[in-house]
């Protein structure tokens, strides 16, 4: 499994703002009143993101000591999905609250109460994000002894 690219997040991210902010444009123009991401979705994400590096973990101490006990392949897949997929989904919904916020700010009157609540999603967002590509990390298998002379080669994940 190859790691996520940043060029991968980038652009889930600026999708994410589009949709974010044209998401809150058309609620507007529709009549109905607009939808600020409340900060529970901050909470729950930034709880995520901490779980999946709690994950991580065991696989961590296991390719880096030859003293650990060993861990079901199927769990690293699993625990390595789950980081990727943090990672994406993390960024996404960073666009969508910095989307939410650019449209916030752009209003003649400005909430402060959603204003917060827009920046709590983007801060809850980047700690998933955080948390998925640090995991990412964390399952990555370091290299043999006998492909150092390959110094180009990445490490392989778990």
């Amino acid at each position: 499994m190859k790691r996520t690219k940043v060029t991968t997040l980038i652009a889930l991210g600026v999708i994410g703002a589009a949709v974010g902010a044209l998401g809150e444009l058309a609620l507007q123009t529709s009549g109905r009143p607009i939808f600020p991401p409340p900060v529970t979705l901050a909470i729950a994400l930034a709880v995520i993101g901490g779980i999946v590096v709690s994950l991580a973990i065991p696989i961590r101490r296991m390719t880096r000591t030859t003293s650990a006990p060993r861990v079901d392949p199927f769990y690293a897949t699993r625990v390595v999905m789950l980081a990727k997929a943090s990672a994406v989904t993390g960024s996404l919904m960073a666009g969508v609250g910095i989307g939410v916020l650019a449209y916030l700010l752009t209003r003649s009157i400005i909430t402060v109460g959603s204003v917060a609540q827009a920046i709590a999603t983007i801060v809850g967002a980047g700690v998933l994000l955080a948390g998925g590509l640090l995991a990412e990390h964390m399952c990555s298998i370091p290299p043999h002894d006998d492909d150092d002379n390959d110094p180009g080669k990445e490490p392989v994940q778990a």
